[in-house]
């Protein structure tokens, strides 16, 4: 298999709903610039935000009729990014030719446009499923959020227990010393924690949740590169927080996060309380991301672990084989199981 790096892999790029049919949109994955514009069918486009005839950034151009012309010199191209037009050749069009502007593959899914930067059909890759997204008699809050932070720190942050009863005390958990058995499983580019005897530690919402204390199912999922799905089961109720934490740049991560449940007749009543909970959550997080990505940029990486970060370890095992252009799902499976208190 040839080698593979971070382009390979899809990325949300906007909401669905941001790409309107006349409009088109400057985003940036991986410091690369987009131009994102529908054709005239209605699908997604991306193009690199380069007109390849003086350079200007065809994000700041018009859609018509499906096609992207540039607003330097009127130059437009169409939905594969070939050149269709030049205006100053009037209607000897000759000198078009074969010419393109470099292309990036898109995919529209669960009201989100991924785009995938350098497609590698080995890997056989595929944007991630938001699970149980508009299944009957499951509602979802979407939030989108920056951090200033990298992808592989906001993704770890999605799945890290043991901070959640400093940075979230009483609003998510509280410290209790409680102890708690995990156990942690690195297996084809993804980690899974499965999470034991957990009961009622989950904030002021635990009332409502769990409100006769039974075991609460717990799992929280890595699905590389930047991907965190968290999922609790408390009888009858169900509840997963998905993340999909975008590289714009070495500092600065964009997170689209799903917050989807079950919780029966109380679905539709729950969503404004779920929105603020999940927000209040995600405030406290970029807060503390913010500060590690400050004392990153001053002291660098040099991380020490306790017992529960095997997390991050096998995270990082993960991660540090895309950067050496090896894919992860080749990596030995491997199971630990750990206790550590909350």
């Amino acid at each position: 298999m040839s080698e593979i790096n971070f382009r390979n892999f899809w990325y949300i790029i906007c909401r669905s709903d941001e790409l309107n049919n006349d409009k088109v949109l400057g985003k940036v994955i991986l410091d690369e610039w987009i131009a994102l514009f529908r054709d005239e069918d209605g699908s997604p486009v991306a193009i690199q935000d380069r007109c390849i005839h003086r350079n200007s950034q065809l994000s700041k151009g018009w859609v018509k009729d499906g096609k992207l012309q540039c607003p330097y010199h009127g130059w437009t191209f169409d939905r594969e990014g070939k050149l269709v037009n030049i205006p100053s050749e009037g209607n000897n069009q000759k000198k078009v030719g074969n010419r393109c502007a470099k292309k990036y593959k898109t995919i529209e899914q669960d009201d989100f446009i991924f785009i995938c930067l350098e497609e590698n059909p080995e890997l056989g890759l595929s944007p991630h499923k938001m699970p149980h997204y508009k299944e009957k008699g499951w509602e979802t809050v979407s939030l989108f959020n920056t951090f200033n932070n990298n992808v592989l720190n906001c993704a770890e942050n999605y799945i890290d227990v043991p901070h959640t009863v400093f940075v979230h005390d009483k609003i998510f958990r509280v410290a209790l010393d409680e102890e708690i058995n995990t156990s942690v499983t690195r297996k084809d580019g993804s980690v899974t924690i499965d999470y034991k005897g957990e009961t009622d530690n989950l904030g002021w919402f635990s009332w409502f949740l769990n409100p006769k204390k039974e075991e609460i199912v717990h799992i929280d999922h890595y699905h590389m590169p930047n991907i965190t799905s968290v999922q609790y089961i408390m009888g009858n109720k169900e509840f997963w927080i998905t993340s999909q934490c975008i590289p714009i740049n070495d500092k600065l991560t964009y997170v689209y996060t799903n917050l989807t449940y079950k919780f029966g007749i109380f679905g539709k009543l729950a969503k404004p309380i779920v929105k603020y909970q999940g927000q209040s959550v995600i405030d406290q997080d970029i807060v503390a991301l913010d500060n590690q990505m400050k004392v990153i940029e001053k002291y660098g990486t040099d991380f020490s672990n306790a017992t529960a970060d095997v997390v991050h370890v096998l995270i990082e095992s993960i991660y540090n084989a895309i950067k050496s252009g090896k894919d992860p799902r080749t990596l030995p499976e491997l199971t630990r199981d750990i206790k550590f208190w909350v």
